[in-house]
C-alpha cells in the first residue's frame, strides 16, 4: 500500500487505477503430415539463419522508436539540475526524500522538537492531466489565467513530537499555489501514524480520523492554518510540490524508456 493511502486511513481502493486491456490470442497447431516411406527426389538445400532467440520480427522496430523518443526527452529537457530545484534546496528548510523507481516523494523537516514529514505522489500528474485532455478534447478552452501547475496533488504530512506523545496527519490537496486541509487526525501511538505495514494498517481502519476540515469551526480553522504556515506548509511550498513532481515524472520517463529499450535489446 502506498504511503499516501496509509497515512490517510482510508480502505478504498487505490487513486491510480491501471486497466490491463489483454488480447487473447489463439494458437492453433496444425498436424504434420506423416513421413512418406517412398523415395525423395534429393534437391539442393539451403540454409537460412536462425533469429536469435528471445527476437521477434518487431524487435528492431520498437527499438528504434524507443530510441527515438529516448533522444527527443533528453534534447528538450536538460540533464542539469533545475533552477527552482536549486533554489528550494538552498533554504535548506526541507531535505527530499526520492528514491529512484518510486512514485512517491517525501519532504523531511525539523521544527522545535517535531519531525514534520510531508509525502506525496507523481501518480496524480497522470491522472490529472488525462482529465484535462479529456476536457480540451470536448471544446473546453485553457483559462489564460489558470496557473501552468493547476492539477491537485494529493499530500499527507504527520507531525510526530516522539513515540510518547502521539502524532499528528494532516490531509490535504496542493493545487493552485495552495493547501486545503480534507481532515486532521491523531494518534495517541505515533508509530501508528506512520507505519506502512499491513498490520498497522488493519488497525487504523478501525481509528476515528477525525472530522472533515470544512465543518471545524471557522476560528479553529484559522488557527490550524497558521499551524501549518509556521511549519512551512505554505504558498510557497505547495508552488514548488507540482514544479517538482513534474520534475520527478520525467526523470522516472526518461529511466523507464531506458530500462524498456535495454529488455527489448537485450
Amino acid at each position: 500500500m502506498s504511503a499516501v493511502r496509509a497515512l490517510r486511513q482510508i480502505a478504498g481502493p487505490s487513486r491510480r487505477t491501471f486497466a490491463a486491456c489483454t488480447a487473447t490470442r489463439s494458437f492453433s497447431r496444425v498436424a504434420l503430415p506423416a513421413f512418406r516411406a517412398t523415395a525423395t527426389p534429393a534437391t539442393r538445400s539451403f540454409s537460412v539463419s536462425a533469429r536469435r532467440f528471445g527476437e521477434g520480427s518487431s524487435d528492431v522496430a520498437l527499438s528504434q522508436k524507443l530510441a527515438e523518443e529516448l533522444q527527443y526527452e533528453k534534447e528538450a529537457n536538460a540533464s542539469a539540475e533545475p533552477e527552482f530545484l536549486k533554489n528550494f534546496t538552498a533554504q535548506g528548510v526541507w531535505s527530499i526524500e526520492d528514491v529512484a523507481g518510486n512514485d512517491e516523494v517525501a519532504f523531511v523537516r525539523k521544527f522545535g522538537n517535531e519531525t514534520i514529514k510531508l509525502i506525496f505522489s507523481i501518480a496524480d500528474i497522470q491522472t490529472a492531466q488525462e482529465a484535462q485532455f479529456e476536457e480540451l478534447e470536448e471544446g473546453e478552452e485553457a483559462s489564460e489565467d489558470e496557473p501552468a501547475h493547476s492539477y491537485p496533488i494529493r499530500c499527507s504530512v504527520s507531525i510526530n513530537k516522539g513515540d510518547s506523545n502521539g502524532a499528528l496527519t494532516i490531509d490535504a490537496m496542493c493545487q493552485d499555489g495552495a493547501f486545503v486541509a480534507d481532515n486532521i487526525s491523531f494518534y495517541q501511538d505515533a508509530k501508528l501514524a506512520t507505519e506502512l505495514t499491513p498490520e498497522a494498517d488493519w488497525k487504523r481502519r478501525g481509528l476515528y480520523i477525525g472530522p472533515q476540515f470544512d465543518t471545524l469551526d471557522v476560528s479553529v480553522q484559522e488557527e490550524f492554518e497558521k499551524f501549518l504556515t509556521e511549519r512551512g506548509i505554505n504558498d510557497s511550498l505547495a508552488v514548488f510540490i507540482p514544479e517538482y513532481a513534474e520534475y520527478k515524472e520525467q526523470k522516472e520517463y526518461v529511466s523507464w524508456l531506458q530500462n524498456v529499450k535495454s529488455f527489448i535489446d537485450a
